[in-house]
């Protein structure tokens, strides 16, 4: 087992006792460098299942939800219906990049990121989230 598998399974168990349930947990996405929200509601994909499936079959994500995808280095949005923004996060979760409005038959990636938070369009642009801001995400 590698440094970084013993260490996302530390942080998992952390926070998410039980990473079965963890699915079913509600996560807020902080930015604690501006003091704003960016979801009170983010599902962890923290598995290899949930994380293929990702987004896909939805037909929208509403203010305040999200979906965190650990670990995760690019995305996709493929046969998605709707525009995200995306967050990316190193290990200490702070941001390394950001796109806003990517559009469905898309790819996105960055090589130096942990994990990825995807969020409703508009969301970077309305929390005036940028590269360098360090979020913290708490189980509800």
């Amino acid at each position: 087992m590698s440094l970084f598998q013993i260490n996302f399974r530390a942080m998992v168990s952390r926070l998410w006792p039980r990473a079965a349930e963890a699915a079913n947990v509600n996560i807020k996405v902080l930015n604690v460098t501006r003091q704003t929200q960016l979801a009170d509601r983010a599902q962890l994909a923290g598995n290899g299942a949930n994380r293929r499936k990702g987004l896909l079959g939805r037909d929208h994500l509403t203010c305040g939800e999200g979906l965190w995808i650990v670990p995760c280095e690019a995305v996709h949005t493929f046969w998605m219906r709707f525009s995200i923004d995306l967050v990316y996060l190193d290990r200490k979760q702070r941001i390394v990049k950001t796109r806003s409005h990517v559009r469905p038959w898309r790819l996105s990636a960055c090589l130096r990121a942990h994990s990825v938070i995807e969020l409703p369009a508009g969301t970077i642009r309305d929390t005036q989230t940028m590269r360098g801001d360090t979020l913290a995400l708490n189980r509800d």
